[in-house]
This record gives C-alpha cells, sequence and structure tokens, in this order.
C-alpha cells in the first residue's frame, strides 16, 4: 500500500489534564500568588506582574522549569516549587477542581473504541495524584505521566508523550499518536514527539491564534469532541 495515502488508526491517546480534562478556575494563578508571597514577591508590585505574566505564557511546561526561570537559583526555584504544590493540593482538597464537561466521557468512549488513554501534566507527581484522587480518576485511565516520569523534562519536550509511547507499547509508530491540550507547550511536545494529531482545545489558556502558531493540526472546541476528530482521520 502507498504509505502517502495509508489510513493509521490512533490507538494511543496523550491528554493534558488542567485546562483539557480538568478544569481548575484559576487555581495555577492562585497558587503561583502563594508560592511567590513565600519568597517575597509582594502582591501588586511590578515584580509580582511580571512574573505571573510568565507564568501565564508558560502553562503547560514544568513548573520547577518555570520557577528556575523566574527565580534563579535553584534553591529558590525548589523552594518556590514546593510552595507552589502545597498551595495547589490544598486547593485541589478544598474540592476546586472539576472535569471539564464531557472530558470522562470522551475519555471512556476512547477507551470503549480499544484505544489507549494517558494522561500527563506538568505538575509534580504528588498534585497529580491529588487531582486524581479528588476526582475519582485513578483508574480512568491506563497511564498517568509527569515530567519526572520522563527524565525530568516536562513540555515544550516531546518526553512525556514519546515516554507514553515507549511504556505502552500502543502503536509502533510515533504516527499514530494523538497528543491534545490546551496551550502552546502542549502543542510543541506533540509536534515534537511525531504525533499525528495534535489537537488543540479552548477549554483552557491559550486561544486558536496561539495553538495554530505552534503546530495544532486541529483546534477543537473541547477535548468532548476528540472521539469523532479520530473517527473521521480514520474513516
Amino acid at each position: 500500500m502507498n504509505t502517502l495515502t495509508e489510513k493509521r488508526t490512533h490507538n494511543l491517546i496523550v491528554l493534558d489534564m488542567a485546562g483539557t480534562t480538568v478544569a481548575d478556575g484559576g487555581l495555577v494563578e492562585r497558587a503561583f500568588a502563594s508560592a511567590a508571597g513565600r519568597l517575597g514577591v509582594e502582591p501588586g508590585s511590578a515584580d509580582h506582574t511580571e512574573k505571573l505574566d510568565y507564568v501565564r505564557a508558560t502553562m503547560g511546561e514544568s513548573k520547577i522549569s518555570v520557577f528556575r526561570h523566574l527565580f534563579g537559583d535553584e534553591d529558590r526555584a525548589q523552594q518556590a516549587n514546593t510552595a507552589f504544590e502545597e498551595a495547589y493540593g490544598e486547593l485541589v482538597e478544598s474540592g476546586l477542581v472539576a472535569p471539564v464537561p464531557g472530558a470522562p466521557e470522551a475519555i471512556e468512549e476512547l477507551r470503549a473504541a480499544g484505544r489507549t488513554v494517558v494522561l500527563s501534566t506538568g505538575f509534580a507527581r504528588a498534585t497529580q495524584d491529588a487531582i486524581l484522587g479528588a476526582l475519582g480518576w485513578r483508574d480512568l485511565a491506563a497511564l498517568t505521566l509527569c515530567p519526572a516520569d520522563a527524565g525530568g523534562r516536562g513540555r515544550p519536550y516531546p518526553d512525556m508523550v514519546l515516554a507514553a509511547f515507549l511504556r505502552t507499547g500502543a502503536v509502533d509508530d510515533v504516527r499514530s499518536i494523538v497528543v491534545a491540550g490546551d496551550t502552546s507547550y502542549d502543542m510543541l511536545s506533540g509536534v515534537r514527539s511525531g504525533a499525528g494529531i495534535v489537537a488543540g482545545v479552548l477549554t483552557g489558556a491559550h486561544d486558536k491564534d496561539q495553538l495554530d502558531r505552534h503546530g495544532a493540526t486541529h483546534v477543537l472546541r473541547s477535548v468532548a469532541e476528540l472521539p469523532d476528530l479520530i473517527a473521521r482521520a480514520e474513516a
């Protein structure tokens, strides 16, 4: 068969969490404010505004990488990251996260079609586990990944997507991978991994223009539309 016209089965689906499958109502910014305050960054100051703008611009990136950029030396970056994770975890435990409407149903539909679903995040493992526990999602996906599970590098590197590829063995060609996320870094990670479908969703941090500019093959209103998109791609 001519490989240029060969139809692919997309059986490995790597989904972002916050903003894509999980609605957290801006908890990242609230947790950042708490972490920054612990390191002496005054709320309302120019320094605080500049740092918060960077946090917004780098949504989807590994949080420790963000704090290394913002605070320079490793000790301060680790302090900020610990404070952020603690603050975010407390907000999660307060019941301030929920599924993006239609997300769990979409994941179940993908699984029912024989596809392997992986949930990935830029948060640390403890925070990811707190979110999964709060939502009752510990058994929702075949695998969950954080940057530490992929050698420490989060998005925009392709490492977590490729870790899903290697660990699940669900497909034998990276072009059969589907990546979905709400940020430009999700798109870059998907493109760099070689994924055949890199879908941006409009339920999170970045708009259609940002997603398109960073390599989205498709932009959806929500991850709830992903099963239909894959079905159409395989038709």
